[in-house]
């Protein structure tokens, strides 16, 4: 994960610049046909699904001729705000798509949607997920005389449309999605009409819904709140559909698999006011924390938050618990780009630029402290001694997920696994590395009946764990494939 300094760059806004002890969220997909203002509604769908991807932004349109497009570094606010891009993106269609790069360097030519003009039309595609044969199947068609002007692994996709042998755009379409491995929720424009896919295991989300006589697709459902739309149901695994003035089409043209959802959508990625693959994301992680109060009680004076991301669980843990619940941490929400580039000194206060202490609350307190994770363990530290400093006569840990051990190999932002805490320490050391008086993870089983499952089936699990089992549930082609360190430095910026 790159140093919170690398996220400040000249005229960009980010909204977390000294946070590199979080997993980094995927990337965020959108797209409309049969609307009026298509590229407004995706601008206003992209927004909301901002926290998805808060790198670099991009909306394609199509008019019935041509193909329009806008892509810019930073956030939708500040890039698609203004009329004259709006209306520089006509069409009763338009894809759009939030990236944090996972694959791929940070720079205007890897942000998305993608086009490419192809024998059978133009085609743009958008893209959440991550394939893990995508260097393999790039060398292939580098040596098949493919000429790449990206580093994204989604420009794979594009190659293998063109170089397929099938003769229309759906079949060609089809025959590239056979030869990739790994998670992927794609949403494609051709002339021809929308076309969006979910990846068999259904790692990454898609729902579709209707506002009027559009169609709308997205990463999660509060991108059809937004724009007014209908919930009409999730894509399902491995289902393609096609959209156009004809209708819906659904195709189901993968061999079916037991599904493997993404469990980290439901205990941090996804906002809290999402529905995810059916669930209520808000519910979900209130069941966790009152399954972590059952799993790891703590004799204490209040229930603290590290907020946003620990609210719900906290909330939970306290109403199980009997704890009163307070906000001892208070977020600022206007930490973005700073004035200054940060020194050593500066990047050891910037804690304090998001979150600080609520000292009247806290002081001379017993406090269980809930967070959502722990990856590096930098913040936690910085947080547990901000909070002493404040006055906290103790401090008890307590983590909304389990360890997290292993890295993603599926479009989520994870360290190297050297780099994960938990990869290197048992929960003691960690306890004694960030400084509190007591430390617990919620345990696998108790995760799963938080999602309502009466506990994880170790032979066919119902979601993919792999960063906290390391039971990856595709093939992992690439970084099979991949021996010395300077290649493995590259696996470490997959693409959301």
């Amino acid at each position: 994960m790159a140093e919170a300094a690398d996220d400040i760059r000249a005229g960009q806004l980010t909204t977390h610049p000294f946070d590199d002890d979080k997993l980094r969220e995927e990337c965020g997909v959108f797209g409309v046909w049969g609307a009026t203002q298509a590229s407004a509604m995706a601008a206003l769908g992209l927004h909301a699904l901002q926290h998805r991807g808060q790198e670099a932004a991009g909306i394609l349109s199509f008019d019935g001729a041509d193909f329009h497009v806008h892509r810019a570094m930073g956030h939708v606010a500040g890039n698609f705000d203004r009329p004259d891009v709006i209306d520089a993106l006509p069409g009763h269609s338009a894809i759009g798509h939030n990236r944090y790069s996972t694959t791929g360097e940070t720079a205007l030519r890897n942000v998305q949607p993608l086009y490419a003009d192809l024998a059978a039309g133009g085609f743009a595609v958008a893209h959440n997920g991550n394939l893990s044969n995508a260097m393999t199947l790039k060398a292939e068609l580098i040596r098949r005389g493919s000429i790449f002007q990206s580093t994204s692994d989604t420009e794979v996709i594009i190659h293998l449309v063109a170089t397929s042998s099938f003769r229309t755009l759906l079949d060609r379409f089809i025959d590239a999605l056979k030869q990739v491995e790994g998670a992927y929720s794609l949403i494609c424009l051709t002339k021809e009409g929308l076309v969006a896919c979910r990846d068999p295991l259904g790692i990454r989300p898609l729902v579709l819904g209707k506002l009027g006589e559009a169609w709308i697709l997205a990463s999660e459902t509060v991108a059809l709140d937004i724009v007014g739309a209908s919930f009409i149901r999730s894509i399902e695994p491995g289902e393609l559909v096609v959209i156009n003035d004809e209708g819906l089409r659904s195709l189901k043209p993968f061999a079916p698999l037991k599904s493997r959802p993404c469990i980290f959508e439901q205990v941090y990625f996804s906002r809290p006011d999402s529905f995810s693959d059916g669930l209520s994301v808000y519910q979900v992680r209130k069941s966790i924390g009152a399954e972590l109060a059952a799993e790891s009680p703590v004799d204490a004076d209040m229930v603290v938050p590290v907020p946003d991301s620990g609210t719900p669980a906290a909330i939970g843990y306290a109403q199980a618990a009997g704890i009163p619940f307070e906000l001892g941490i208070i977020r600022s929400h206007y930490v973005g780009r700073t004035f200054i580039q940060p020194g050593d000194q500066i990047r050891h206060l910037g804690v304090k630029l998001k979150h600080n202490a609520n000292r009247a609350m806290i002081q001379g307190k017993k406090l269980v402290l809930i967070d959502d994770s722990v990856v590096r363990g930098t913040t936690s530290v910085k947080i547990v001694h901000m909070l002493r400093e404040a006055g906290a006569a103790e401090v008890h840990l307590r983590i909304a997920s389990p360890p997290t051990t292993n890295s993603c190999f599926y479009g989520v932002d994870t360290p190297e696994r050297h780099k994960l805490l938990a990869a290197q320490m048992n929960v003691e050391a960690m306890r004694n590395y960030i400084g509190c008086d007591s430390l617990a993870f919620i345990s696998i089983d108790g995760l799963y009946r938080a999602l309502g499952e009466p506990a994880r089936i170790a032979n066919a699990p119902q979601f993919c764990d792999a960063c906290f089992t390391g039971d990856y549930p595709t093939r992992l082609t690439d970084h099979e494939a991949t021996e010395t360190p300077s290649q493995l430095g590259l696996l470490s910026e997959r693409r959301g």
